[in-house]
């Protein structure tokens, strides 16, 4: 069942008194006057609402009988139904004779604001309860509960649809366009067409979009995902797209792997905007070996990984040996092709090999030894 409220009452007066030059009372369903032109009645019983109420009509009272009711003056009294239950009533002050031409119409428009206002209510309800689920599930850590099925049903949500996590994040705080009026924009581009997207807000200043994976209906295609995105940056002004950053994450098969997809998305971001901070969209893919060292950055293992190109670091004041070492992971060993690029003689650059092993401990000759200070230049400069 549906309730007036006070704010509601004084809308539906201020609404109806438009229409028609008389006071408007408006009670809820126990005849409390809630909303009204005289102001100094709201908040008192009103006897005649509690007669249309009781028996379900219209009550008119005229000058004579107001005088023998309670709170009452001459007028019409017509009761409010919402979804075939009583509501309230609204009452018109005057002669009921010549009320009589307005009372319905009157009634007809309080009860579609009425409606309007649940209609609205509810949608900004199931907003919200659409934008919670979100947030439980890509924050979730477990496999998918009972709880969150049961949630998805009730809002429409097929939790088993493969889906990918993107983030579009505001940078910046200018006035003259507010995050918050990106973020709508987003919104309204990301709804128009729908396309399946199930969007939250996980601050002021940054969207999660959980999108449908399989774009052409038949398997994972990041680089589909990457073009859609350009379109979606390309309908926005160029003062909105600059200041937007977009970072699309894994798709993982098990609808429940969602949180980690998120997970992606976020630590994709983080980098993307460390390393390439001029660029807008950044992809999983094409940091997807940073993302999967990032957890060993504070964790011992990733210390020991960190230790030979750290020591070489330390020692290599001028850069130049780090820089060698680049070039040759770069041209994947070819001694040949890296001497090429750094224009320096086969013997140089086997001399500044040579310090490198010599410095570090470690023998570049071996793919181990090579692999452990390309990932330990990885995480260094994360």
């Amino acid at each position: 069942m549906y309730f007036l409220d006070s704010t509601l009452a004084q809308l539906i007066v201020e609404r109806t008194m438009k229409i028609i030059v008389h006071n408007i009372n408006v009670m809820n369903a126990q005849g409390v006057i809630l909303g009204s032109g005289e102001s100094h009645r709201i908040g008192s019983t009103h006897e005649g609402a509690l007669l249309a109420i009781s028996q379900n009509r219209t009550v008119e009272i005229n000058a004579a009988s107001a005088d023998t009711l309670h709170g009452v003056k001459a007028g019409i009294n017509l009761p409010l139904h919402y979804q075939g239950e009583i509501i309230g009533v609204i009452g018109i002050t005057g002669d009921p004779e010549r009320l009589n031409s307005y009372g319905e119409l009157l009634k007809m428009t309080a009860e579609l604001i009425v409606e309007q206002a649940n209609s609205l209510e509810l949608a900004q309800w199931q907003y919200r309860q659409k934008e919670e689920f979100i947030l439980q599930l890509i924050n979730s850590t477990q496999e998918l509960t009972p709880h969150l099925i049961d949630w998805a049903s009730q809002l429409d949500i097929d939790i088993y649809a493969p889906r990918v996590a993107a983030i579009i994040q505001v940078q910046g705080d200018k006035e003259q366009i507010s995050a918050n009026s990106i973020l709508k924009k987003v919104l309204n581009l990301l709804e128009s067409p729908s396309r399946g997207n199930l969007v939250a807000m996980t601050s002021m200043t940054e969207l999660v979009i959980l999108k449908p994976a399989f774009l052409n209906g038949k398997q994972w295609d990041p680089q589909l995902e990457s073009q859609r995105i350009d379109q979606l940056l390309s309908r926005l002004p160029l003062k909105m797209n600059a200041r937007l950053k977009v970072s699309l994450g894994h798709f993982f098969i098990k609808p429940a792997d969602i949180s980690r997809s998120y997970q992606t998305a976020k630590e994709t971001l983080a980098l993307g905007m460390q390393l390439s901070p001029d660029q807008n969209k950044y992809l999983y893919d094409d940091y997807s070996l940073r993302v999967l060292l990032s957890t060993l950055k504070n964790d011992w293992r990733g210390e020991e990984l960190i230790t030979p190109f750290q020591t070489l670091i330390d020692a290599d004041k001028k850069g130049q040996l780090n820089k060698t070492l680049t070039a040759y992971l770069t041209h994947f060993g070819d001694q040949q092709k890296c001497a090429n690029a750094l224009f320096i003689h086969r013997n140089t650059l086997r001399y500044r090999l040579d310090k490198i092993q010599q410095i570090t401990g470690v023998d570049i000759q071996q793919l181990d030894g090579l692999l452990q200070l390309y990932l330990g230049q990885i995480l260094t400069s994360q």
